[in-house]
C-alpha cells in the first residue's frame, strides 16, 4: 500500500504526456506569468470543464496550442482555410504538437516547453490599435493590450507563420511549427509572429 509520502513523491515526478517536464520552466516577463498555465498533467484534456471566467488562463499551454491548430482564429474580417492537417481530433492535434516538441528538442537541446514559453513571450504585443468615434468621425487611438490577450495573441500568429509555411506546401505542419517557435524564441524577424508584433507596435505608436 503507497504511503502518503510516496504519492506526493509521485506527483512531484509526473511529466506531461510522462515526456516533459514543467516545474523548472520560468515565465521572464512579470505581466505574462498568471495567464501562462504550466501545470504538469499525465494527459492534458481538459474537455471544456473550466468555464468559468478567465478560467483558460488556467490550462496547460501546451493544450492550448494544440486547440489552435484546429481553429487557428480568423485574418481580419474573412476566416482564411489554413489547416487542412487537422480535423478538430484531439489525437491529432496533440500528435503534432507533440512532433513538434521533440523537433524543437532536437534542434535546440533545451526543454521544448521553455523554448514554446519563450517565444509566446517574445511575440506577445505590448500595444495594439482600436477604433474610437467622436463627434461623428472614426480615429484611431493606441490602447494596452492585457496579459490575457497578449498571450493569445502571441499564439494565434504563432500558429497562423506555421500554417502558411506548410499549406499545399512540402513543408509538414509540425516542422513548420517547430521552425516557428524557434524563430520566436530567438526574437528573430523571420518569424510571422515577431513581425506581426512589431506591426502592431508600430501602428499604435503612430496613433498616439
Amino acid at each position: 500500500m503507497n504511503t502518503l509520502w510516496e504519492k506526493e513523491n509521485k506527483m512531484e515526478k509526473m511529466k506531461i504526456f510522462d515526456t516533459y517536464e514543467t516545474k523548472d520552466v520560468q515565465v521572464e516577463d512579470p505581466g505574462l506569468k498568471e495567464y501562462i498555465g504550466l501545470d504538469e498533467k499525465l494527459v492534458l484534456r481538459t474537455l471544456g470543464r473550466t468555464k468559468q471566467r478567465f478560467a483558460k488562463n488556467k490550462i496547460n499551454i501546451i493544450e492550448r496550442m494544440a486547440n489552435l491548430l484546429a481553429v487557428a482564429g480568423h485574418r481580419g474580417k474573412k476566416h482564411k482555410i489554413i489547416n487542412k492537417h487537422s480535423t478538430g481530433k484531439y489525437e491529432k492535434n496533440m500528435k503534432i504538437m507533440l512532433k513538434t516538441l521533440n523537433i524543437i528538442e532536437t534542434k535546440t537541446g533545451k526543454n521544448p516547453v521553455q523554448v514554446l514559453v519563450k517565444a509566446i513571450e517574445n511575440a506577445a504585443p505590448r500595444d495594439e490599435v482600436t477604433v474610437i468615434e467622436y463627434g461623428g468621425a472614426r480615429y484611431p487611438q493606441a490602447v494596452d493590450a492585457s496579459p490575457s490577450r497578449r498571450v493569445a495573441v502571441s499564439m494565434r500568429n504563432i500558429v497562423h507563420g506555421s500554417y502558411d509555411k506548410s499549406f499545399n506546401k512540402k513543408t509538414k505542419i509540425q516542422e513548420a511549427l517547430a521552425n516557428e517557435i524557434i524563430l520566436a524564441s530567438e526574437s528573430k524577424m523571420e518569424s510571422f509572429a515577431m513581425g506581426k508584433k512589431n506591426e502592431s507596435e508600430k501602428q499604435a505608436d503612430s496613433a498616439r
